[in-house]
């Protein structure tokens, strides 16, 4: 986003203001609720997460900072979870789509992560010269949470992402699902998931869902 196009401070006291006030609001409905379906506490909620995402984008399009905010939906996609009762191990599936939209800016840091490396005079092999070269360097040098956090800054631009916890009676043998590390997940595993997706923009332009969900499966039978 250029200068010219950022909310001012004030935008985004006014978001963080509008946050409070239905923060206010959603417990007061919660407080007055006359049953577990009761629509005034399902419209402050969806008030609340509209206001909660609309301070969100702009804390982030002015300081380049966010917030921990997660909105839990009311759909659950996943089958009802039967894994173990008490779960000896979890494994954490993560995956986070990117877009290149600045190659040149992606080579430039990954250059000089690579000069940094070879400061002591001797050659870089260059393996940041191409695109997919300087994509392994800077995954090889930061965390994949750092490069989520910084991704404008590699020229990357942020897609769909997806986290599921899945649980199991023992942790799988070292190595053994290197070689297919997303293969024969049973869904009825997943303790939890997070999605975040820029379908979830559509639906809400139709529906007025929210953009972020949360899907967090009955482990009761």
């Amino acid at each position: 986003m250029s200068d010219a196009a950022q909310p001012t401070a004030a935008e985004v006291r006014a978001a963080a203001e509008a946050v409070k006030t239905a923060l206010d609001r959603h417990l007061a409905a919660i407080e007055r609720r006359s049953g577990e379906d009761d629509p005034a506490v399902s419209e402050a909620f969806n008030q609340l997460a509209a206001a909660a995402e609309a301070y969100d984008e702009l804390l982030y399009d002015r300081y380049d900072e966010v917030t921990p905010f997660e909105i839990p939906s009311a759909e659950e996609a996943l089958p009802p979870y039967a894994g173990p009762e008490e779960p000896n191990a979890i494994s954490v599936l993560i995956r986070r789509d990117y877009t290149v939209v600045e190659p040149q800016r992606l080579l430039a840091q990954a250059q000089r992560v690579e000069a940094a490396e070879y400061d002591d005079g001797v050659d870089a092999d260059d393996a940041a010269g191409t695109v997919p070269g300087a994509l392994g360097v800077l995954f090889g040098e930061f965390e994949p949470d750092e490069i989520a956090s910084r991704h404008k800054e590699f020229g990357l631009e942020e897609g769909d992402s997806t986290l599921w916890v899945t649980a199991a009676e023992e942790p799988p043998e070292a190595g053994e699902w290197l070689e297919s590390p997303f293969e024969h997940i049973d869904p009825q595993t997943v303790v939890c998931r997070f999605d975040v997706s820029a379908v979830f923009d559509d639906e809400e332009d139709s529906d007025g869902e929210d953009d972020e969900e949360l899907e967090t499966l009955d482990a009761e039978k």
